[in-house]
């Protein structure tokens, strides 16, 4: 009875009891932090039709009248580009603004679901949910209120635009011919109803997969205030399970999505 009453205790505080779960919750004391995100310079991506890019334009760099150093840059980007949080709003008319995504949603154990294996073999690829079913024979059904990430090899590419993308080209013209891999519409409804996910992320530039035309996997997702983090990397640095993800994007009033650090804690050695 001891022993019950110790493990129910542990439960509450770590959401796990079971020894013998594949979803062992971290332990953030001696765990080991990866970043998942890239940095934003001038070969950030961003969507073929976005008007401007990054711009990191220095104010002021050297020796002060005083003669200390300083150094200051003032910044520009588009909300949806590099590592970047689509927030809810982005898809759905009454979904969050980014400011107003609760930090409960984007901080949490998770789980890497790899389809690497598929991707690789078909540009187009889009994760089905019998990929998922496959995933949890393996390693056990994923809790409710996890952070999904899937990981489909795709982040080797960038910043090459044309391999990352599938073309060079920018502008409209570019959009027929997008082609990178991911998460279906079947896939996401089927997480929304059986797994209700805090967020889901990839590593390629769009939840939907480049040939996507009604961005049914954002409308679904978003539309359930899953917010969806796209071009993360370092997916395959990452365990199945015994992850937990810290993804805070930057707080823009009103915002449709952000510039994103995202980090995973993994057990140390």
């Amino acid at each position: 009875m001891r022993t019950f009453f110790a493990c129910l205790a542990t439960s509450l505080l770590l959401g796990a009891c079971s020894p013998s779960s594949n979803h062992a919750p971290v332990d953030l004391s001696k765990a080991k932090w990866i970043d998942l995100s890239h940095a934003y310079d001038q070969s950030t991506l961003y969507w073929p039709n976005n008007k401007k890019g990054f711009e990191h334009t220095e104010e002021f760099k050297g020796l002060t009248p005083g003669n200390y150093f300083y150094s200051s840059y003032s910044i520009s980007t588009p909300e949806h580009g590099g590592t970047h949080l689509d927030a809810p709003i982005h898809f759905s008319k009454d979904g969050w603004t980014l400011d107003q995504i609760p930090l409960g949603s984007l901080i949490g154990n998770a789980v890497v679901i790899d389809v690497s294996a598929k991707a690789v073999l078909d540009s187009d690829y889009q994760i089905k949910d019998k990929d998922i079913v496959e995933w949890e024979g393996l390693h056990g059904k994923i809790p409710m209120g996890s952070i999904i990430l899937f990981h489909t090899g795709h982040s080797k590419y960038y910043p090459d635009r044309k391999k990352y993308f599938g073309t060079d080209k920018k502008g409209l013209e570019a959009i027929p011919e997008l082609h990178f891999p991911g998460i279906s519409p079947s896939a996401s409804r089927w997480l929304v109803e059986q797994r209700k996910p805090k967020a889901v992320g990839i590593d390629t530039a769009s939840i939907d997969y480049g040939q996507s035309t009604d961005f049914q996997t954002h409308r679904i997702l978003l539309g359930n205030n899953v917010p969806g983090f796209e071009n993360l990397t370092n997916l395959d640095t990452l365990p199945a399970t015994g992850v937990y993800v810290i993804a805070l994007p930057m707080k823009i009033g009103g915002g449709s999505g952000g510039p994103l650090r995202i980090v995973a804690a993994v057990s140390g050695k």
